[in-house]
């Protein structure tokens, strides 16, 4: 990946492992905007984004995205999910339907092409897997680690961190085996991995800055 042309990095996490606060600081130390699953579903219920409301806008607007940057005052690498009403790690019971995948696609495929920027989850390894200029991370981390981390930052019994970390790998792996045909855990679909047990989230994102160089 060259950092000195429009570039996108997507992050696929394992819940727990610090993969989106990895996200964000790589996001922030590149100068570039941060975008994870409650930005977008936020995007999309917020200004009723779908598959036709995004062509309307693309037939009025040339470059629509940069235009709907300015007029809602999203950007300036400050975008995160503090933004919308979305909560950041609630899994839906159902998942996506066709639609909303391909309207989250085309939403990505047009900030892309418009801004370089950091992409957790959504598939984003698949959704940009022709991109000139793509870095595909997977962050991942032992069953201890992710439990504990859970339990630390939303103050829950490790039984209740456990389920979480069970419901919200299901929902995840039925994710990307339904739209991308693939396991998130193939090897093959990504550039770089890192296990996080023992390191700082800063360590990984000066790691993940030494490999793009």
């Amino acid at each position: 990946m060259n950092k000195n042309e429009k570039f996108v990095i997507t992050i696929n996490r394992e819940v727990g492992s610090g993969g989106r606060t990895i996200g964000e600081k790589l996001a922030k130390k590149l100068g570039v905007t941060f975008y994870d699953k409650a930005v977008i579903k936020g995007l999309e219920e917020k200004y009723n984004l779908d598959v036709d409301e995004i062509e309307k806008m693309r037939d009025r607007e040339y470059g629509w995205w940069t235009e709907f940057k300015r007029v809602t005052g999203i950007g300036h690498g400050l975008l995160s999910s503090s933004h919308f009403i979305a909560e950041t790690g609630k899994e839906p019971d159902e998942l996506t339907t066709e639609s909303v995948f391909k309207a989250e696609t085309e939403i990505l495929r047009d900030i892309a092409a418009v801004e370089s920027c950091v992409i957790a989850g959504r598939s984003g390894f698949f959704v940009f897997r022709d991109h000139p200029n793509h870095l595909r991370i997977l962050i991942q981390a032992s069953l201890p680690y992710r439990t504990e981390r859970l339990m630390r930052k939303r103050n829950i019994t490790e039984d209740e961190a456990r389920a979480i970390i069970e419901k919200v790998d299901r929902m995840r792996n039925k994710y990307v085996e339904r739209y991308t045909g693939t396991s998130r855990y193939d090897f093959r679909n990504y550039d770089i991995a890192f296990t996080v047990d023992g390191k700082t989230e800063d360590e990984i994102v000066d790691q993940i800055l030494m490999f793009i160089g």
